[in-house]
């Protein structure tokens, strides 16, 4: 927190204590419960821009909840105000007192002297000590008066996060039937015709008992595990697994028809759940980019934080990708289920950038 800002935010704070009583009064008397409602959100802004406060809740203040704070709150902003007060009138002193003594003149009856500055610097330095601390108490206590009162309370907090989960495991549920239909397309469509024809052909053969048939049966069969292969791919990699998220997703840029570089890397290998999601996110983001986006490169970044992992993916392609497609709406219920956050970034004409947020825990 910044000096500047905070002494900023506690003398607008000096002022908001002063003014709240009369706001109180005029709404009590107007019987207006929108005037301490707006006020407490003034104040919610002002603490966090200037504090580094909370941020309020999302469902809005309750007039009840705002009249409780700015009255609470009127004796931290007035001792604010009196700290910053007795702050600028010691500076003011210390300079009066200087300026006298360097123009040869006594204070208050004491010429200057090596005893008596240094026992005013050793006061000096402790007032100003404990006016510092004491600044910093009002700051800490303004933040937590507006967790206290503005910030939602323990219930709501409660009832959102069931939301939040009931909404990302009715998107899992989605997810998971979307990829189920489109293996099954992809055994249906691919593998299953590749595999008739196999039948067919070693049929044929056996009844003419020809080798041009048989190895056109063969032909076809080392097509159809190729597929298989690719089916299973396209499911889980193996080598992520085996090889960690750097070296999977290496082997997809050598898989790519654009050129793909990846730069950074993770320090410590996060758990299954997380490291798949990030891939996943990868992947999608690749897929989109060689199929829709007419790209001729790809950046792949990657980098952990203390408690996050991060990897996006940037072309200069068209742009325009639509954040509620199935692929990337898919994701990002993937990714929120896992209490991730999934950011696209695509104006029209490019670049295009897949951020994916995810814990490490």
């Amino acid at each position: 927190m910044r000096p500047a800002l905070a002494a900023a935010g506690i003398a607008l704070g000096a002022v908001s204590a002063l003014v709240a009583p009369a706001v109180l009064a005029a709404a009590g008397l107007a019987r207006s419960p929108g005037l301490p409602v707006r006020l407490a959100e003034l104040e919610q802004r002002r603490v966090a821009a200037l504090l580094s406060g909370g941020a309020a809740s999302p469902e809005g203040i309750e007039p009840r909840r705002a009249v409780s704070y700015l009255w609470c709150r009127i004796p931290v902003g007035l001792l604010g105000g009196g700290a910053l007060f007795l702050l600028a009138a010691g500076g003011w002193t210390v300079a009066s007192g200087l300026s006298h003594w360097l123009a040869g003149h006594d204070v208050d009856g004491m010429a200057p002297s090596w005893p008596v500055a240094g026992y005013l610097l050793t006061a000096g330095l402790l007032l100003l000590f404990l006016d510092l601390a004491g600044l910093a108490a009002v700051a800490e206590l303004e933040r937590w008066l507006i967790c206290r009162f503005l910030s939602p309370d323990e219930m709501t907090r409660m009832r959102r996060r069931i939301d939040e989960l009931a909404a990302s495991r009715s998107g899992i549920v989605e997810a998971v039937d979307a990829e189920r239909r489109r293996i099954e397309r992809d055994l249906h469509d691919g593998l299953q015709q590749r595999l008739i024809v196999v039948a067919m052909l070693l049929g044929r053969a056996r009844r003419k008992n020809s080798e041009e048939l048989f190895r056109q049966a063969q032909t076809e069969a080392e097509q159809a595990l190729e597929e298989l292969r690719q089916v299973a791919w396209r499911v889980y990699p193996a080598s992520l697994d085996q090889l960690g998220l750097r070296e999977a997703l290496a082997v997809d840029a050598e898989r790519s028809p654009i050129p793909v570089h990846i730069s950074g890397d993770l320090t410590q290998r996060p758990t299954p759940a997380i490291e798949t999601a990030a891939y996943f996110a990868v992947r999608e983001a690749l897929t989109n980019s060689a199929k829709h986006a007419g790209a001729t490169r790809i950046e792949v970044a990657m980098s952990q934080d203390t408690d996050v992992v991060r990897v996006s993916v940037r072309d200069d392609g068209r742009g325009g990708a639509d954040p509620a497609g199935p692929g990337l709406a898919g994701l990002a219920r993937r990714i929120a289920a896992l209490d991730g956050r999934l950011t696209v970034d695509s104006p029209l004409g490019g670049p295009t950038q897949v951020v994916a947020e995810l814990p490490c825990g």
